[in-house]
């Protein structure tokens, strides 16, 4: 539009001044994209970037990546795609209830996970032994929406966003609080949904959590994921940082060792990854001897990057699914049936 005429974006941008939290991130004052280009005039920047998410290549393949069961028998159970949902339904109602950015909190929570590899954080430790500059999901999604999407253009998002999904992880510091609340309200999705996998897997049950984590957290997945996010939304209202009590975090972590033991390194239910790890690692070493199997679009990119090969070899085994993964395998490693000619 020209003229005096106001966008529908900057009416956007006016009532997010007026409402937000001054501790919130307002879109008007964002610092911006690598690549400059000419605004919406209906989106501010974070919910263009949440669109752009929304709509890459490697968002649809997490419907069909390891949450935390390799393969499991049943519809019901996590996957890496239904996590994220979760993570951004939880991180909109505590920034919602802190007067944040929502569009800025959501961006962040859908584009988290991304460089997540196929058969969730097993293989995920494969191709960080394997790569020579290690590998970590958290800057492989950075490196997704920076360099590898749209066929190498990258979806040119906002710092902020970047930001956030950088440091999602507990060693992380997100610099806005719309990134804070993205990085607890991922531990309080996991934490919560797989002891509600664990549960449907016989792995577990209720009474199996220690009664101190009860005491605190509650006595059933409902009443525990109510009583993190309450607890998140009460101690951090007017602050400039997201927090928790004392009580109710130590309560968590304990939460989290407790799957630890019972779940994560329970050989029932990591009893596949033995195999998902050596098919990993065999595929790596394939392509690294092979290199001409990595599709043309990855070895264009790596070249353009001036990235070495192992590097090449990660992206393009990080980003498949779990199937495609197997599929790969069984077409370069087991034998196929034929049948000779008759005379």
């Amino acid at each position: 539009m020209s003229g005096d005429t106001i966008t529908i974006r900057e009416r956007t941008e006016a009532i997010e001044e007026e409402y937000l939290s001054p501790y919130a991130s307002l879109s008007k004052n964002s610092k911006g994209r690598a690549k400059t280009e000419p605004q919406c005039d209906i989106r501010p920047v974070f919910q263009r970037d949440r669109d752009r998410i929304l709509h890459s290549k490697a968002f649809r393949r997490l419907k069909n990546k390891t949450q935390v069961f390799l393969s499991p028998k049943g519809d019901h159970y996590r996957t890496r795609l239904s996590h994220t949902l979760e993570v951004s339904q939880n991180a909109r109602t505590i920034a919602k209830a802190l007067r944040l950015n929502e569009d800025l909190t959501e961006a962040i929570a859908l584009g988290h996970d991304l460089g997540h590899t196929p058969f969730g954080h097993c293989c995920e430790g494969v191709l960080n032994e394997l790569c020579a500059g290690g590998f970590v999901h958290s800057e492989q999604s950075v490196r997704i929406v920076e360099k590898l999407e749209k066929d190498g253009e990258g979806l040119n998002l906002t710092e902020e966003v970047i930001d956030g999904i950088r440091n999602h992880q507990s060693e992380g510091t997100p610099h806005t609080l719309e990134g804070q609340v993205v990085r607890l309200a991922d531990k309080i999705a996991y934490v919560s949904a797989d002891v509600d996998d664990a549960i449907r897997a016989h792995l577990i049950s209720e009474e199996d959590i220690p009664e101190d984590i009860r005491e605190v957290l509650g006595t059933n997945v409902k009443k525990r994921l109510n009583t993190l996010i309450h607890d998140v939304i009460t101690e951090s209202l007017d602050s400039p940082e997201i927090r928790m009590s004392e009580e109710r975090l130590s309560a968590m972590f304990k939460l989290r060792e407790f799957l630890f033991l019972s779940v994560y390194r329970n050989p029932e239910a990591k009893g596949e990854e033995v195999k998902a790890k050596r098919m990993i690692e065999d595929l790596f070493h394939y392509f690294m001897e092979n290199f001409e199997a990595v599709p043309e679009k990855f070895r264009r990119i790596g070249q353009s990057l001036n990235d070495p090969k192992d590097r090449v070899v990660c992206d393009y085994i990080s980003g498949m699914t779990d199937d495609f993964a197997t599929q790969k395998f069984a077409e370069y490693f087991i034998p196929r049936s034929w049948e000779a000619e008759l005379d």
